[in-house]
């Protein structure tokens, strides 16, 4: 594996990968866009998939994947200022490729996408590349901190003002809508629904949640390259010990206090907007801690292998999975429950884990990552495994 990466960081990248597939496969198979998860599925294993999904994996992960996105962007940085070549140029020119795959993903594959969101946010994050570690990582802190508190008062006094209110409402003409579109309609109409959902959660009045909830996540990620904190885990490994333990502990508090005090706007914005990054905090310093053991490290390294093709991965799950579920592939949208959809998770996890070494001894980069990088350097990069 090349020196200049971190290994930790490709197994963090793998297990993000599996965490946001996870969550996703209730998309790729529901309208979970319009429903109350708690009342649409009724079977005991349904629910308690749920319940295991809800507070293990919901809202945790892509903060997870944020913070290394501002990670990568200071190693790509450093990476760039040792080519003595145009910062700016270079990284616009990456960004916008990023931005134009995820167009393509978002109208074509499947609505759900984020790297349009990645890619608008990394532009804004170029503005703050040459400040030092501590000043993004306490940035990034300052900017989510203030963030939660305001939202949460914000929230208290509503659901203070309307306590019985329902925050999930079903929205039965949507889900009929989405239904009969993705079971039974042409690529057209599909693409169509496709644009109307990205719509439904992608508006401009949403750039200042982004703003205040990601961009955070990458500057601290970025903070955290800059201050090479995860390059030396040996030295801090009492101090990752109790970052885990106090984490963990947190995390499953806050991930739980909709079940504990009842659903409303509060204790759901709590419950993933802080209990979410809390449970992402342990598993990034569960695994930094795990994988500074070698034997750990060895076992790890399945995640790692995905870890290495990310986009790809991303893409290739998206691709898979509307596949098996649009009318254009096997048509089975709304047709599994969600055990059914966790194991078709594990099962095409494996495959691309299979998949993902059997390219990588043939060439260097995923095939997104390859053309990703050509772009970005403007040359041909050498693709090919020595």
């Amino acid at each position: 594996m090349n020196n200049e990466r971190l290994i930790s960081i490709d197994i963090l990248r793998g297990i993000c990968l599996f965490g946001i597939f996870l969550v996703n496969m209730m998309s790729f198979h529901s309208p979970i866009l319009y429903i109350d998860p708690a009342t649409w599925w009724q079977g005991k294993g349904d629910r308690l998939t749920f319940l295991l999904i809800d507070l293990f994996a919901q809202g945790s992960f892509y903060p997870l994947f944020a913070l290394l996105f501002g990670f990568s962007f200071v190693l790509l940085t450093n990476k760039i200022s040792r080519k003595q070549i145009s910062l700016t140029i270079t990284v616009v020119r990456r960004l916008l490729f990023l931005l134009f795959i995820g167009i393509l993903h978002a109208f074509f594959i499947w609505h759900g996408d984020i790297l349009i969101s990645y890619a608008f946010l990394g532009f804004i994050l170029l503005f703050f590349q040459k400040l030092s570690g501590r000043s993004l990582l306490f940035g990034g802190i300052s900017l989510y901190g203030i963030a939660v508190l305001l939202l949460c008062v914000f929230l208290f006094y509503i659901s203070v003002r309307e306590p019985m209110s329902e925050v999930i409402l079903s929205n039965q003409a949507a889900i009929q809508q989405s239904l009969q579109t993705y079971q039974q309609g042409t690529f057209l109409e599909i693409t169509k629904q496709r644009i109307i959902d990205w719509s439904s959660t992608n508006r401009l009045a949403n750039i200042p949640l982004l703003l205040v909830s990601i961009f955070p996540l990458f500057l601290m990620g970025a903070g955290l390259a800059k201050l090479k904190w995860l390059e030396k885990p040996q030295q801090y490994q009492n101090r990752l010990l109790q970052v885990i333990v106090f984490s963990l502990f947190i995390g499953i508090l806050l991930k739980s206090l909709p079940y504990i005090f009842g659903k409303n706007l509060l204790t759901m914005y709590i419950q993933d907007g802080i209990g979410g990054l809390c449970l992402a905090i342990f598993y990034g310093s569960t695994v930094i801690r795990l994988s500074a053991n070698s034997f750990i490290q060895k076992w790890l390294t399945p995640f790692a292998i995905i870890g290495r093709m990310s986009i790809s991965n991303y893409l290739f799950q998206s691709f898979v999975s509307t596949m098996i579920f649009y009318h254009y592939g096997l048509g089975l949208y709304g047709e599994l429950s969600l055990p059914q959809g966790t194991m078709l998770v594990l099962i095409i996890y494996i495959f691309q884990i299979i998949l993902s070494q059997l390219w990588l001894k043939l060439f260097r980069f995923g095939p997104i990552e390859a053309i990703w990088r050509s772009i970005t350097y403007g040359k041909e990069i050498k693709a090919k495994s020595s």
